[in-house]
């Protein structure tokens, strides 16, 4: 199925039931009483945030959700039950906007419930309006209609780790390395199209897919996935040997952070130098190491095709992430 992170919806709170005209059954008496009852009150709609970032895609073919209606009035002076709430359950990080307000919500923890829309107020039966001179009333109100609108959502991803970089830095390779992701591999540009996640140890890695220059103003994958890397906690810049000019790379994708602006570029970042293997003298790799540690950042070499490498960053990697806790 296939990864969505945007989708626009239109959501109706429940129709109140009706008030109906009824009366008392009293011997020798031909009509007793009003006894019609009052209807209840249509379902309230809320959203609800779950960890699970596919579930928008369950929704691909059904874009209309209505909460149910309320009973309508009964006899005996009975009062309709309320119409049953409609609870649409969305990602954590998942951002609403009422299209017609614009007013907007943010889901920020798993369990978080938020009301979006009220439903109707149930109509009156015939008990309601008697009086002193309207004995045996008539009237009745149908129940009101519940709110609704149309909504955007859009998923902005809660990761610990968001693996950035150019296409073909290794993102993918690196996280299907650290985590059970099994994530797309290949030999071309945008081989990941839709982010992937996977679990290290309870934090969440986020493979971001490939950030191009002009990225911010829609070139290439443009501004659809930097807009994933606002929620993470660290960046993983991912810059691969196979680069004729690794810092020029590098420097690239920071530009493509600066424009886009939101604090991208202030995030905490490590560096992570990959494909080692594809440079034969380890003095060019140490050079290489020397050159981005001058940039005051956390800087780490990696080649997947060494056990002992990868192991090594792991271990380094989750002292990183023990300390953010």
């Amino acid at each position: 199925m296939a990864f969505i992170d945007e989708l626009k919806i239109y959501a109706e709170a429940g129709r109140g039931g009706d008030g109906v005209v009824r009366w008392r059954q009293e011997k020798f008496v031909p009509k007793g009483g009003p006894a019609g009852g009052d209807g209840g009150r249509g379902g309230d709609f809320y959203v609800q945030a779950v960890r699970d970032i596919g579930i928008l895609a369950q929704y691909k073919a059904k874009k209309n959700f209505i909460a149910r209606r309320g009973e309508d009035g009964g006899n005996k002076s009975l009062h309709g039950k309320n119409g049953e709430a409609f609870v649409l359950k969305l990602p954590v990080g998942s951002i609403v906007t009422n299209l017609g307000t614009e007013e907007k919500w943010q889901l920020l923890e798993a369990g978080e419930k938020i009301l979006l829309l009220r439903g109707g107020y149930g109509g009156y039966g015939n008990e309601h309006f008697k009086s002193s001179i309207n004995t045996t009333p008539k009237e009745w109100r149908e129940g009101q209609e519940g709110e609704h609108g149309n909504f955007q959502i859009e998923l902005e991803l809660f990761a610990d780790i968001g693996l950035i970089g150019l296409p073909n830095a290794g993102k993918s390779s690196l996280l299907n390395a650290l985590t059970n992701a099994e994530a797309k591999v290949g030999d071309y540009a945008f081989t990941t199209l839709d982010p992937n996640l996977g679990d290290f140890y309870g934090h969440i890695i986020a493979d971001i897919p490939g950030l191009i220059e002009g990225a911010n103003t829609g070139k290439g994958l443009g501004v659809k996935f930097l807009r994933h890397i606002k929620r993470t906690k660290i960046l993983a810049h991912l810059v691969s040997f196979e680069n004729d000019n690794m810092l020029k790379s590098y420097k690239e994708i920071r530009k493509e952070l600066e424009k886009y602006g939101q604090g991208l570029d202030e995030k905490e970042e490590i560096v992570i130098l990959t494909k080692t293997d594809v440079i034969e003298d380890p003095r060019i790799v140490a050079k290489q190491l020397k050159a981005f540690e001058k940039l005051d950042k956390r800087v780490f070499t990696i080649s997947l095709y060494d056990d002992k490498s990868v192991k090594d960053f792991k271990d380094k990697l989750i002292k990183i992430l023990k300390y953010k806790k």
